[in-house]
């Protein structure tokens, strides 16, 4: 069996990400033309901008505040040095060989083994394990899952995701403008006049407003998923072995379910869920540890 370079698999995630987002940026230019198209009035280009400067406020502020939001909604509490000698000391050791700066420690209550980083950028940077984490895991074991974690702060991945969140939140705000603005052109009387033509175009866009926020919700995931590869490979780039995540991810798959808030799901390590993968937020637990047993 051919060995995997985690190097080469760093690489393809990363360039795998790009085109996905890329293909968001496509479907929202798609879908602008589209409207534009059958609009081409005047007030339904103030409303889009409108639209467009709120989402975008609104995204910025919680990409400023990222770290604090996912840190309450999880009602994780700071660990102190005291009680988790362990968990500062593996940090601090994965910090020293990667040369990032030690991000902020937390720690949920949950017996569930998982974990997850937050922030906008490695200077401000956060990462929260479980209870569950620290008591089922071994040195080794946990070293894999915070290298994981590191991987996500070293690789900016939450800004990365945060850039597909404005792009999706747009296409979203677009989409419903346009469907609301056809429907209040409609009780107006405003369809009387339209040619054959007009019709189709009309049709075809709202095939388009309506299939548009679905389509870049599933790149969205692709995209997360993608970024857990990654991460996966950046890992055994820190550790130098993958056996101590293989390890984690087995453990984690006997856990039931976590039960977070969606939001803050696609930041977790792993979400061990029956759902399809194309409708996940991670990759399947089988297959990521069949990649990292080839590295």
């Amino acid at each position: 069996m051919q060995r995997l370079s985690f190097h080469e698999e760093i690489r393809k995630n990363k360039i795998s990400s790009f085109f996905l987002v890329g293909a968001v940026l496509l479907v929202l230019l798609v879908l602008v033309y589209t409207i534009a198209a059958i609009m081409g009035g005047d007030l339904f280009f103030i409303i889009l901008i409108f639209g467009t400067i709120f989402s975008l406020v609104y995204v910025v502020g919680g990409y400023y505040k990222s770290a604090d939001l996912a840190i309450a909604s999880v009602g994780a509490k700071k660990a102190t040095g005291t009680e988790y000698r362990q968990y500062h000391n593996i940090v601090e050791g994965l910090c020293l060989a990667s040369g990032l700066p030690k991000p902020k420690l937390y720690v949920m209550q949950n017996q569930q083994i998982n974990a997850f980083a937050s922030g906008r950028d490695p200077q401000h940077a956060v990462i929260c394990v479980t209870t569950g984490t620290l008591d089922k895991l071994s040195k080794q074991e946990l070293e894999g899952v915070l290298a994981h974690e590191l991987s996500h702060i070293a690789n900016y991945d939450i800004r990365f995701m945060t850039l597909t969140a404005v792009l999706v939140g747009m296409i979203a705000i677009i989409s419903e403008v346009f469907l609301h603005s056809l429907f209040w052109s409609s009780i107006a009387g405003g369809g009387n006049d339209k040619n054959s033509s007009n019709v189709i175009l009309m049709i075809i866009g709202i095939v388009i407003a309506i299939s548009a926020p679905i389509i870049v919700a599933l790149v969205q995931l692709a995209i997360s998923r993608k970024r857990e590869y990654a991460a996966d490979s950046s890992a055994v780039k820190f550790m130098r072995t993958p056996t101590g995540l293989i390890g984690a991810l087995k453990k984690i798959q006997s856990n039931a379910p976590m039960k977070v808030s969606g939001a803050v799901a696609p930041l977790f390590l792993a979400k061990p869920t029956k759902e399809k993968e194309w409708f996940a937020t991670h990759p399947p637990l089988s297959k990521r540890i069949a990649r990292l047993e080839r590295m």
